[in-house]
């Protein structure tokens, strides 16, 4: 159907609007340290360098699967929590999946912690197109449940929708029901707010269980106006097909801030139920670095807020307070 590549978006509007959506939360104390949690459980934790080793995805799946130490939360939060504090998934290239797979298995977490991999010649997706959909074949085989794919921006930028919706088809079809698919449309590289609408929107109809901003190797990755375009696309493809697709900003979302901006922008638009793991994700390497500061800090100042209410007066100013508590009755 034509009509569901039709839009014109501006650009100055798409920008006032999300950043007037994004700053309508404001948290700070308790409720910084909740949304930080949040933010952890929808993380894809990743390393994606070309000096990764076996010893750095072991690094990885450990942080991912115990970012915190469990006596940690033993004060302010229910211990039955803490099975939950763990990332969504971690994200690798697919020679690294199988030491992502025998580690997760060693934590007895590949029921919790998805493996994710980067496929079809990542980060440019200039292979051929036999190549690309083995590589999904040879990632799923070592272990990998999600596939992150790179479109081919080429013909994206050439307009040539149908091939790039052929192409999506056939990846779809790789990963079948062994995997779930994610599309990087790499938004850095597509040029204008509607090649990337439609981009999206051809790969949804293609089959995508999620739509990704970047490849994080671009110069301009997740921003929350193209976050917004994504929404769009989302919320339009909702409406015209009643299926769901989740969204996936990566690439510069580095404190919790940035990422308070963007679950507040897609609870705004897309409702607080999007705010799970199989609907929103975070792809990110640096973030929980950040997650990590802002709840230790946290708790810490809960705790000296409960030890000044706990604080046992000493006897002499005890005894001057009851002295004047005295004089004033007389």
């Amino acid at each position: 159907d034509p009509t569901l590549l039709a839009v014109n978006i501006s650009l100055r509007q798409i920008e006032e609007i999300a950043m007037s959506v994004s700053q309508r939360c404001h948290v700070s104390g308790v409720n910084e340290v909740a949304w930080a949690l949040r933010a952890l459980m929808l993380t894809d934790l990743t390393t994606l360098a070309g000096d990764d080793t076996a010893a750095n995805v072991r690094r990885l799946c450990l942080r991912a699967c115990y970012p915190f130490e469990p006596q940690f939360f033993d004060k302010f939060f229910d211990r039955s929590l803490i099975v939950e504090m763990h990332t969504a998934a971690v994200c690798v290239y697919p020679a690294r999946v199988k030491d992502a797979y025998i580690t997760l298995q060693q934590y007895d977490k590949l029921d919790k912690v998805a493996i994710a991999a980067v496929a079809t010649g990542f980060p440019t997706g200039q292979y051929g197109l036999q190549t690309r959909l083995q590589e999904i074949s040879h990632a799923i085989l070592a272990g990998a449940t999600e596939i992150d794919i790179v479109i081919n921006r080429q013909l994206a930028l050439v307009g040539d929708w149908e091939a790039l919706y052929k192409e999506v088809v056939l990846m779809r079809s790789a990963c079948g029901q062994r995997a779930h698919l994610k599309t990087i449309l790499a938004i850095g590289e597509l040029g204008t707010m509607e090649n990337v609408y439609k981009a999206a929107m051809v790969c949804m109809l293609a089959g995508a269980d999620f739509i990704k901003t970047s490849t994080g190797k671009e110069t301009v990755n997740a921003t929350l106006p193209v976050g917004l375009v994504m929404i769009f696309a989302i919320q339009e493809f909702k409406r015209r097909t009643c299926q769901i697709v989740g969204l996936k900003p990566a690439g510069g979302v580095k404190t919790v801030r940035d990422a308070i901006s963007w679950m507040t922008l897609v609870n705004e638009t897309l409702g607080s139920r999007w705010l799970r793991p199989e609907r929103f994700r975070f792809g990110a390497s640096g973030l929980l670095d950040d997650i990590e500061r802002v709840v230790r800090e946290g708790v810490a100042k809960m705790e000296a807020e409960e030890a000044m209410k706990n604080q046992v007066k000493p006897p002499d100013v005890a005894a001057a307070e009851a002295f004047c508590k005295e004089l004033r009755k007389k």
